[in-house]
């Protein structure tokens, strides 16, 4: 099965900036010191003892940099990675290759894990504590359990819904780092180290300016600040100044909070279409035309941190924030 890395990018050249842009190494990597710091000590230890790196589940929002804190302890250890999301690993077959051709202490990086399948997984647990597959060769009277060595080898698991992940491949992490969303100031430090990369004149109240709409999340923070560099370059003579940020951000539709045209349309489906809730997930997705994942995954995660919607044993409820962001009355009602 050939590598594969799935990153939000709709064309090669920026799938190739989303590379260029990444971190190299904990020291470049900005923001989540406690994770830096808990991971650097393991890695140190591992490097001088040998050994493979005890498997690593990363747990958070979408854009936060678990692929490239995954990309980091490659390059830390000096080893091979290979990537793969966990909707692609169908049979056991595709995850025992993968495995038996990996080298010893090779990082072996899934994205999307909670997306494996029941039999794929099961397969992983021999492999992950004793580092040997069991294959059942036959079937019937017949069959008999081939074993299989796998080099000593780092799983590093990515995720936005640990509920999902089921307890014995939960159970079976040696560290679970959470990823939390940044602060305007360090998402400001990544903004002008993107600017830098990217060979953009950036002046310093507009890297605020983008790092204060980006959603405390550096992938947004990155991606608003190509689509500012292409008006830049488009409509004035390349630098990006506050006022040609304001522009740029007004053309993306990207409000002083962050949120975007789907995510105001969001709050105003609650007010106008349902009363202010509480309306339920699949009802609010067919209103959307979107799938309830996106909604639950992508939209509902920034609004719930911005305290505008609730979510209820009845469902989604828009507050009192939520109402006012979108210039609307606030009714009182009963959640439960």
């Amino acid at each position: 099965m050939p590598d594969q890395f799935l990153a939000p990018a709709v064309r090669p050249e920026e799938d190739e900036l989303e590379l260029s842009l990444r971190p190299r190494s904990l020291d470049e990597f900005v923001g989540q010191e406690r994770v830096k710091e808990q991971l650097g000590i393991a890695l140190e230890a591992t490097r001088a003892r040998g050994e493979a790196l005890d498997h690593v589940l990363l747990v958070g929002p979408p854009g936060l940099g678990k692929t490239s804190l995954a990309f980091i302890v490659r390059e830390e250890l000096g080893v091979g990675i290979r990537c793969v999301a966990g909707p692609a690993l169908e049979r056991k077959g595709d995850m025992a290759a993968i495995l038996t051709a990996m080298e010893p202490r090779d990082v072996l990086f899934v994205d999307e894990i909670h997306r494996l399948s029941r039999a794929v997984e099961e397969i992983l647990y021999p492999a992950l504590e004793d580092f040997r597959l069991d294959i059942i060769v036959g079937q019937g009277p017949a069959a008999r359990t081939l074993t299989l060595d796998v080099p000593p080898f780092t799983l590093v698991g990515a995720t936005t819904r640990t509920g999902l992940l089921t307890t014995p491949l939960r159970d079976r992490f040696g560290m679970t780092f959470r990823l939390d969303y940044y602060t305007p100031e360090e998402l400001g430090i990544i903004v002008r180290r993107s600017a830098q990369i990217l060979g953009v004149e950036i002046s310093d109240d507009a890297a605020d300016r983008i790092s204060e709409r980006s959603r405390g999340t550096p992938r947004v923070a990155n991606r608003i600040l190509r689509r500012v560099r292409d008006v830049a370059e488009v409509r004035h003579e390349g630098r990006v100044t506050t006022e040609v940020a304001a522009e740029a951000l007004e053309l993306l539709e990207v409000d002083a909070m962050g949120l975007e045209k789907t995510d105001r349309e969001l709050l105003r489906a609650i007010v106008e279409r349902f009363d202010g809730g509480p309306v339920g997930l699949s009802t609010l997705a067919v209103a959307l035309g979107e799938e309830p994942d996106t909604i639950e995954d992508v939209y509902e995660p920034y609004l719930l941190q911005l305290g505008f919607i609730q979510r209820t044993p009845r469902g989604r409820v828009i507050t009192k924030l939520g109402n006012a962001h979108v210039g609307a009355p606030h009714k009182e009602r009963a959640l439960f």
